[in-house]
């Protein structure tokens, strides 16, 4: 009897107590004067707590623990992270090497000459000037440009007594005062009176379109920056002969010399990896000439950046570029292609993640490395910011093993 008193006892007691299971710790709070503890009252409490135990055991053992080298990643944070899933790529090839300078364009310098010979009466611009396309460089009086503004002013009037004799013999032959063959006649001189008029006007335009008094405005036919000034005011120019130059230092381009064997390897739009000392960039190939390199017979490979701004004319830079294609070779970007552990990986997009796959890497040509073990090809992989996927599997072993 006394020993059901006891228990129920302890009964009575523990409905005064709370027990929280939290943390993975077990914490008992009491309320009251009666909450004291007897032996009966600790042994009941250490069954409790092995039971407890073992069930959280249980609990561990149930969870579904994700496969190793696996990071979850949503397509919201991915997206976020700026993290790029490019497909699996064939081919490869040998990486060439080539040196190369940043040049202007054909088109972006230009020799401001003078059409017709005369007096510099002014000059309008000094070196390292912006200018404008069709903005005057300087003003010249030529006694030749005013004969041809001259010979097209008495072209043009010769025109328009032609036009009113045609139109006149017109008005009298449908009054049957003149012959048809007058009329005819007249309009024949008003056909080439049109086109003496047409050759003057072009005569004239072309020496830089003068006025009576056979004063012009030497222009410049491009956008950019006058770099030199070669005459004075008073000075004369001859036919010909330079009044100033001017460049644009927008446009420029890459310009490579290239073994000659080269030129038969490498088309436009080919890709090519660019090295400079403001750092590196991609470009594309829009010109091969082989043989164009002088005496030595060398490629000139031409090329352009692909959303990048090119540093000043007569920068040096370092091209590289893949030649001989082979089939058959997976080959993946290089920022794909990762270290875990000591092993080289790809991150293999898979369902709601990452998965880190071992593979066997080969060569590296133009920014991609050939993969010879360990994928299918139609995998797609983590390519840009590939390495944080690295650094948030790194983070999640370092919690587990905390």
């Amino acid at each position: 009897m006394r020993k059901r008193t006891s228990n129920k006892t302890l009964l009575i007691g523990g409905a005064a107590a709370v027990v929280l299971l939290g943390g993975g710790g077990l914490f008992l709070l009491t309320r009251g004067p009666d909450a004291a503890p007897a032996a009966a009252e600790g042994e009941a409490g250490h069954a409790e707590e092995e039971g407890a135990h073992a069930e959280g055991e249980a609990g561990h053992e149930g969870e579904a623990e994700a496969p190793e080298g696996f990071v979850a990643l949503s397509a919201a944070q991915a997206q976020a992270a700026n993290l790029i899933v490019v497909g699996v790529g064939r081919g490869g090839g040998a990486e060439t090497r080539l040196s190369g300078r940043v040049e202007p364009m054909v088109d972006a310098r230009a020799a401001v000459a003078a059409s017709v010979g005369g007096r510099v009466e002014r000059v309008l611009v000094a070196p390292g000037q912006s200018v404008r396309i069709g903005q005057p460089l300087a003003s010249v009086v030529s006694g030749e440009a005013a004969t041809f503004r001259a010979d097209a002013d008495a072209a043009a009037a010769e025109t328009e007594v032609a036009r009113q004799a045609y139109q006149r013999n017109r008005n009298l032959a449908d009054q049957g005062v003149v012959a048809r063959q007058e009329v005819e006649a007249s309009r024949a001189q008003l056909l080439s009176a049109e086109a003496g008029a047409r050759a003057a006007r072009a005569r004239s335009s072309a020496a830089g379109s003068p006025n009576a008094s056979g004063r012009l405005s030497v222009t410049s036919p491009i956008t950019g920056v006058v770099t030199s000034v070669q005459v004075g005011p008073g000075g004369f120019v001859a036919p010909g002969g330079v009044v100033a130059e001017v460049t644009n230092p927008a446009r420029v381009e890459l310009v490579f010399n290239a073994p000659p064997a080269l030129a038969a390897n490498v088309r436009a739009g080919a890709p090519l990896r660019v090295s400079s000392p403001s750092g590196d960039f991609d470009a594309i190939v829009t010109g091969v000439a082989a043989g164009a390199g002088g005496e030595s017979g060398a490629t000139v490979i031409r090329a352009r950046p692909t959303g990048s701004v090119l540093p000043p004319a007569g920068s040096a830079v370092t091209g590289a570029i893949v030649t001989g294609e082979t089939t058959g070779g997976l080959t993946v970007p290089t920022e794909s292609v990762q270290t875990v552990d000591g092993n080289t990986v790809v991150f293999v997009q898979v369902p709601n993640g990452f998965q880190a796959r071992p593979v066997l890497a080969g060569r590296q040509a133009g920014g991609r490395t050939e993969i010879l073990r360990g994928l299918t090809g139609a995998e797609r992989v983590a390519g840009t910011n590939a390495f944080l996927l690295k650094a948030e599997l790194a983070k999640g072993e370092a919690e587990h093993g905390h």
